[in-house]
């Protein structure tokens, strides 16, 4: 994993906005009989490896210096399909069946002390507490309806994504050698997070959670292999706080996420820690997010993680607060951080400054060789694609800045 040995490194937390072109091609394409699985075509594949290349150089063109393919190769159903993240997993796993459990509709299950539980992603502590805001078409953060089918697990689950990201990794390897790059990224989902899918097979949540480690451990063995790194994205550690109503002890917590930091590890078994990034997420929809658990709280649980870099949401405005966390945990020997320094949160567009500035504290709590400058969140479907990239050009002249200050 590359370093910021002579200026402040650049990359960002994963989703690009998609080009019309490849969200048509998409769109072209039909579902397998299982209901869920999009069939590959010539037209997409075609469309996919040119979509590839151009957001490979333009990332090159503002100043990226550790690009990924934008997460192209996820499924999507449109420019704003921000649930690509995760979902795109049930494209690439069998063992899972549609059926009437949907996570956004199913009923609410409430915690008991010392027993937490998350509860349906429609109850959500943020959501209901601000439920006139999230139900106004006017507010600008309107839920609206989800149209995303969501499978449960029926049977055992095997990994069937090996073409899927064999193409992921050939269109990432050739776009970064057209440029002369020496280092790129892909995405992939955590355990912790792709098991909060509906489970009618698996004999409890553990199971069920070193089912997907099993699976997702050769997503992340492939794109290794490859000699890329791979950022695990993984809300499941900080956003379901909010997921578990009502509200848990900051103990209970810990022993809810601890399994899925375990089997996050178990999935990440064998591969170098050097060619992992986690990411840590709140949740990267627009709303209060009055419910977030602070960092402070979790910190601890996340340098368990066996993986080289830690990326967080830093620049928004509930957590960019939490700088001050590095001053009380050391960051251990070897890691480096990638603190979100612009914010999929806004469509303001950060000025060079302040990205500097945010740059700097960081680097002066664990090392300027320690920090890579990032975004909160992937800004595809967040911001407008201009904006998007404003937001880039942003970030990567405020390494500029904070490069000529620190070295």
């Amino acid at each position: 994993m590359l370093r910021s040995t002579d200026h402040i490194l650049v990359s960002h937390a994963g989703s690009l906005p998609r080009s019309e072109e490849l969200i048509a091609a998409n769109a072209a394409r039909t579902f397998a009989p299982d209901g869920f699985t999009l069939q590959s075509t010539p037209e997409f594949e075609q469309a996919e490896t040119k979509a590839v290349d151009e957001v490979v150089r333009h990332q090159a063109s503002v100043g990226i210096d550790v690009p990924n393919d934008g997460e192209y190769g996820k499924a999507m159903s449109s420019a704003v399909d921000y649930g690509a993240w995760w979902n795109y997993i049930v494209q690439r796993v069998s063992g899972l069946k549609i059926t009437d459990n949907d996570p956004f509709t199913t009923p609410p299950v409430r915690s008991t002390p010392g027993h937490p539980r998350y509860t349906s992603f429609a109850d959500r502590r943020d959501w209901t507490a601000f439920h006139d805001a999230y139900n106004d078409p006017t507010s600008g953060i309107a839920l609206g309806k989800n149209a995303t089918v969501y499978p449960t697990v029926v049977d055992k689950l095997h990994y069937t994504g090996q073409q899927a990201v064999a193409d992921d990794i050939r269109h990432l390897k050739a776009a970064l050698a057209s440029e002369g790059l020496q280092e790129g990224f892909i995405t992939a989902v955590s355990p912790g997070s792709a098991a909060r899918m509906g489970n009618d097979f698996y004999d409890g949540d553990e199971a069920l959670l070193y089912g997907w480690a099993d699976v997702l451990h050769e997503e992340y063995q492939a794109i290794a292999d490859a000699g890329l790194v791979v950022q695990i994205d993984d809300p499941s550690i900080a956003e379901g706080y909010d997921q578990i109503n009502p509200q848990p002890s900051i103990e209970d917590y810990h022993r809810f996420i601890q399994p899925r930091i375990e089997a996050m590890n178990y999935a990440l078994r064998g591969i170098p820690e050097s060619q992992i990034r986690f990411h840590v997420c709140w949740g990267s929809w627009h709303g209060p997010h009055t419910t977030d658990i602070a960092f402070e709280d979790i910190i601890d649980q996340v340098l368990q993680i066996n993986a080289g870099a830690y990326t967080f949401e830093a620049a928004n405005v509930r957590h960019e607060h939490e700088w001050r966390v590095w001053q009380n945990h050391k960051l251990p020997e070897g890691k480096i951080i990638l603190p979100g320094v612009v914010s999929h949160s806004t469509n303001v567009v950060e000025h060079p400054r302040l990205v500097a500035d945010r740059i700097e504290r960081f680097a002066s709590l664990v090392g300027k060789e320690q920090v890579i400058a990032s975004t909160d969140c992937g800004l595809g479907g967040r911001v407008h694609p201009h904006i998007a990239w404003a937001k880039l050009e942003a970030l990567s002249e405020g390494a500029r800045i904070a490069s000529e200050e620190l070295f």
